[in-house]
C-alpha cells in the first residue's frame, strides 16, 4: 500500500520513526516532509498531504504535529479526507472501520512512538464496516443542504 506521512517541525522524529516503521511492513512510504526541525507551519503540510491522497497518488495518510490537533483539522479542509485525531488504537480502529477514514493524525508530544506504531497496527489492519455507516460517511463529503 502507498502511505503518505507529513509532519511540522515537532513531530520530525517521530515521523521518521513511523516512516521506517512502515517500509519495514512493507509499505510505499512518500514522506512529504519536513526534513528537519527547524520550524514550519503544520497547515502547509496538511494540505499537501490531503492533495496526494485526493489525486489518489497515496491510499492512506498519516499526520503529525505536537497535538495532532491542527494538522488533522488543516488535512479535514479538503472534502475528499476524512482524517481522525488518534491517540490510542481503538480510536484507530474505528476510525477505519465504522468512518472510514483515509488519514489519521497524532500528536508526538502526547504519544510515545510505541503508542503511534500500535495505532498504524490498528489502522492498517481494519476495513470500513460498510453497512450503517455507509450513508453517514457519505455526508461528510456531501453535506445536506
Amino acid at each position: 500500500m502507498r502511505i503518505v506521512i507529513a509532519s511540522d517541525h515537532a513531530a520530525v522524529d517521530l515521523k521518521a520513526e513511523l516512516r521506517e516503521y512502515l517500509i519495514g511492513l512493507g509499505h510505499e512510504v512518500a514522506d512529504l516532509g519536513p526534513d528537519n526541525s527547524d520550524r514550519v507551519d503544520y497547515p502547509d503540510y496538511g494540505y499537501k498531504l490531503a492533495s496526494v491522497i485526493a489525486d489518489g497518488t497515496a491510499q492512506l495518510g498519516i499526520a503529525l504535529c505536537g497535538s495532532g490537533i491542527g494538522i488533522s483539522i488543516a488535512v479535514n479542509r479538503h472534502p475528499a479526507l476524512r482524517c481522525a485525531l488518534v491517540s490510542e488504537p481503538v480510536s484507530a480502529a474505528l476510525a477505519r472501520e465504522h468512518n472510514d477514514a483515509n488519514c489519521i493524525a497524532m500528536g508526538a508530544r502526547l504519544i510515545g512512538a510505541d503508542v503511534a506504531k500500535a495505532c498504524l497496527d490498528a489502522f492498517l489492519s481494519a476495513e470500513f464496516g460498510g453497512g450503517r455507516h455507509t450513508g453517514r460517511v457519505e455526508k461528510l463529503s456531501n453535506p445536506p443542504a
